[in-house]
């Protein structure tokens, strides 16, 4: 086959099962979890190894008919149930199985986003080699123990900023035998965001003082005590939760609030350049190294702003913008 012959037909075969799952949309209706996945919604169809015993099936019947031989007819017959048992225990596998929950993560463009599905297995024996798969992503196998759960991680690859939309999730199964291939479509509302990749070598604004009593970097010093956090290099040994330490608790420095509040605004118009995934990508930038260095920043995008703050769930929100920036979703 040429060259150009092969992405032809991996192109038709992917238009083939995007149908397919289309129509298994409209015929099942929407998911909400946890999906139970009964055995009206499972198909299944014999794979390469199936039809090559179903080929070999019919050669032996047709020889054992013509000569008459009951051996071969016996041996026949006995293929066959053998391959109907299979079939029974590949429908099995998957008939019964719930997707409990669902949680993503999110990440930069060209890194993978991480989908995580857990599954349960109601059942008084386990569910062997179960299949989850994406329509670009890797396959991920794994097996649920008899009335037990597992999680089945995907990486689902991230090629362009902006909202990654997931329509289906495909759970299959071919054990025990791989002569069948039992599948279902869990359709759910899943999606992940990909952030602008952070890269630029500008120099980040400098830092303003609100004033007031707004909270400061999270540094040492003498003022309000603030909490914990992981020791980092080139942290005083003085300012180390020995305590903490002694309970098993890791290198933990003790942190505290200044009076006077340095922080960093991040505002789109102040980066020079005229595209704006490069501008963004330099805001992502600074955002990430901010957050490492336990900053405080905000930031401002046209009509949207983001006060200032620090941690991670800060540095997700102000990413998250970064990302939905122009799309017209709120943020």
């Amino acid at each position: 086959m040429s060259a150009t012959a092969q992405p032809a037909e991996g192109s038709w075969i992917r238009r083939l099962r995007r149908r397919a799952a289309d129509w298994a949309r409209r015929r099942q209706g929407p998911d909400t979890l946890p999906v139970h996945i009964l055995t009206r919604r499972i198909y299944i169809l014999p794979t390469r190894g199936g039809l090559a015993l179903a080929a070999l099936l019919l050669v032996m019947l047709i020889a054992g008919l013509n000569y008459g031989n009951s051996i071969a007819l016996l041996i026949t017959f006995l293929m066959a149930g053998f391959g109907l048992i299979a079939m029974h225990l590949c429908h099995r596998n998957v008939a019964g199985a719930v997707v409990r929950s669902i949680a993503t993560q999110d990440a930069f463009v060209g890194e993978h986003g991480r989908l995580s599905l857990t599954l349960g297995n109601a059942a008084d024996t386990p569910r062997i080699g179960l299949e989850v798969s994406l329509e670009d992503a890797d396959t991920v196998r794994t097996s649920v123990p008899a009335d037990g759960s597992a999680r089945a991680d995907l990486a689902v690859p991230l090629t362009r900023r902006g909202r990654r939309t997931i329509d289906s999730i495909k759970l299959a199964s071919a054990f025990p035998f791989g002569l069948f291939r039992a599948w279902t479509w869990v359709q759910l509302p899943v999606s992940l965001l990909a952030w602008p990749a952070a890269r630029g070598h500008r120099e980040p604004p400098p830092q303003s003082t609100s004033g007031g009593s707004a909270p400061d970097v999270q540094h040492a010093g003498d003022e309000e005590w603030a909490g914990l956090r992981e020791f980092r290099e080139g942290d005083s040994p003085r300012q180390v939760a020995w305590p903490a330490y002694a309970r098993g608790r890791g290198l933990l420095v003790k942190t505290y609030l200044s009076p006077a509040a340095h922080q960093h605004t991040f505002d789109l118009t102040a980066v020079p350049g005229a595209d704006l995934e490069e501008r963004l990508q330099q805001l992502a930038a600074w955002i990430v190294a901010a957050h490492a260095r336990g900053e405080r920043y905000g930031l401002r995008l046209d009509d949207q702003e983001v006060a200032p703050g620090s941690g991670s769930e800060h540095r997700a929100r102000c990413l998250s913008g970064l990302a939905l920036h122009g799309s017209g979703e709120p943020w």
